[in-house]
């Protein structure tokens, strides 16, 4: 979209928008729309797809646009009152599509405009936010109906925070404001994001793996639930997708287990190192990676590993990114128990994202419990950390 508005000529100008103070917010809000309007509109296809697959007939083409909706309003941190209680649960994968669309959004309208100094940039982004709720908002008021109200409050609160994060971030990327930030730091403080990071994606995909072990040694248990479901191809391609929207949920999930503190899906059910606890769960072939008894699989008792393997991992890459005058191993050491400790608050602030609530009553509470995790995994990870920047810093200066 902004790529294709960047083609249209407009006479008398020197460059895109000059002389013009309303065109950047108007470029902002062209391109922000483009996304929600794009990504709805996916959902709605992926969502009559699969329903024409469901041999029964399924929904009509307005039920399939509003489940995409839903899902929608879900990925940007909204809420779904149903009949049951409050759905409360984003599924990451989504969002992280909607968050990467928004990025470069606004990176495309700020490398068009180049906006001068920061109120032009803030303008920008101020745009984006404003469109992007008022856009969430509308959506919230469209899909309200028997059965499932959207809340609007935390539809528009979420939908803003994931605008002004994501746009906000592709303003500041084209303008090469967070690299020059870091370079103003001192020493080992400008290699401590790239090292929390690359930590903190190492966490979440031994996450998934953990989770794709658990499915795979239970692929009996996910076919029974997808045969008590029904719905023939529409429900097994549905409810694939739905377990991809998931996995990043799971693998947080797993992360709880990973680090001590476990993970519940309802007050019945309760995974973790020191004891299961078996209850009614929701039929989503996804949780047939939950323990079939209540003895602690070895899987569990495997994954103790990961908040290591992630502070090794950022350790690694702070010890290899510092500068030849940042000091020794020992210097090294030190920074890299700091990074453990940053290490543990993105996991304890992922694991909050990822949970949320499936209703009322027994399902009130899904996920893992963010202090907790957090504090566990800055312990594990701050100790792992420290051992791999000595030893990243020892090999780099030879």
């Amino acid at each position: 979209m902004v790529s294709l508005l960047a083609r249209l000529p407009v006479p008398g100008q020197r460059g895109p928008g000059a002389g013009r103070p309303w065109y950047p917010a108007a470029l902002t809000a062209a391109a922000t729309a483009a996304v929600t309007l794009l990504g709805l509109l996916g959902l709605g296809l992926a969502v009559v797809v699969v329903e024409t697959l469901d041999p029964a007939g399924g929904l009509s083409a307005g039920g399939a646009a509003r489940v995409g909706g839903q899902l929608w309003l879900l990925a940007n941190g909204g809420r779904i009152d149903l009949d049951s209680g409050p759905l409360v649960l984003a599924p990451l994968l989504l969002t992280l599509a909607v968050a990467w669309g928004l990025s470069r959004a606004g990176r495309g309208v700020a490398r068009l405009v180049e906006p001068a100094g920061p109120r032009a940039a803030a303008g920008v982004v101020g745009a984006g936010v404003a469109v992007h709720t008022l856009l969430a908002v509308l959506l919230a008021l469209a899909v309200d109906g028997p059965g499932a109200r959207a809340d609007l409050v935390r539809c528009a609160v979420g939908a803003a925070v994931l605008a002004l994060v994501a746009v906000g971030w592709g303003v500041l990327r084209e303008g090469d404001l967070p690299d020059a930030a870091l370079d103003r730091l001192p020493g080992p403080v400008r290699p401590l994001l790239p090292a929390v990071l690359a930590g903190l994606l190492t966490a979440v995909g031994l996450g998934c793996a953990v989770v794709a072990v658990a499915v795979a040694s239970d692929a009996a248990g996910y076919a029974a639930v997808e045969d008590a479901l029904g719905g023939s191809g529409a429900g097994a391609v549905g409810l694939l997708a739905l377990g991809a929207v998931l996995l990043p949920n799971a693998a947080a999930a797993a992360l709880g287990v990973a680090a001590g503190p476990g993970f519940a899906v309802g007050t019945g059910t309760v995974v973790s190192v020191h004891g299961v606890s078996l209850g009614a769960v929701p039929a989503l072939p996804l949780l047939a990676a939950l323990p079939d008894t209540q003895a602690v699989p070895l899987l569990a008792f495997v994954s103790q590993a990961v908040p290591a393997l992630a502070g090794l991992v950022a350790g690694a890459v702070l010890g290899r990114r510092m500068a030849d005058d940042d000091g020794g191993s020992v210097v090294a050491g030190l920074w890299g128990v700091l990074t453990g400790l940053l290490l543990g608050v993105a996991a304890g602030v992922l694991v909050a994202v990822a949970g949320g609530s499936l209703g009322d009553g027994a399902l009130a509470d899904v996920g893992a419990p963010p202090v907790a995790t957090a504090l566990m995994v800055a312990a594990q990870a701050g100790i792992a950390a420290a051992v791999g920047a000595a030893a990243a810093r020892w090999r780099s200066l030879g």
